[in-house]
């Protein structure tokens, strides 16, 4: 038996039905989109003048070094119990918990020790706090 090979027509890709279908998409989005005019937003942006009164909020800084060591402004503490932090820090906030506290620990320090800073402000209801690492922190 003897099986020869049909010879096959070119391939040919006729392109004329994907122009049709094109074309009614084009056709369909064009009756079936609308345009609408929208207004702009006004919005009263803040001004700024020179006339304010200038006010000064002092910071409080508490330092934490490597060796396990809390200074508050400058004041060295006892030891490191919350209590204690708690009752430095009241002193040196004299009842204004609106001013930040800016915690600087020692890039050696434990976390715990953090923590217990942010212990001591949760109970005395500070609220505005700033957190940094540096090396090598000294008092």
């Amino acid at each position: 038996m003897k099986f020869k090979r049909q010879k096959m027509d070119d391939v040919q890709i006729n392109l004329t039905p994907l122009i049709d279908v094109v074309f009614l998409l084009l056709i369909f989005f064009m009756v079936s989109t609308t345009f609408n005019q929208s207004t702009e937003l006004t919005i009263d942006l803040p001004t700024a003048t020179t006339d304010a009164p200038k006010t000064q909020v002092t910071r409080v800084e508490m330092v934490i070094t490597a060796d396990g060591q809390y200074v508050i402004n400058g004041q060295t503490l006892i030891n490191e119990k919350v209590s204690t932090l708690v009752q430095g820090l009241k002193e040196v906030f004299e009842g204004d918990y609106q001013r930040p506290l800016i915690i600087t620990a020692d890039a050696k320090s434990s976390y715990d020790m953090v923590l217990k800073v942010y212990d001591a402000a949760a109970q005395i209801g500070i609220t505005k706090l700033a957190h940094t690492a540096k090396r090598d922190v000294s008092p």
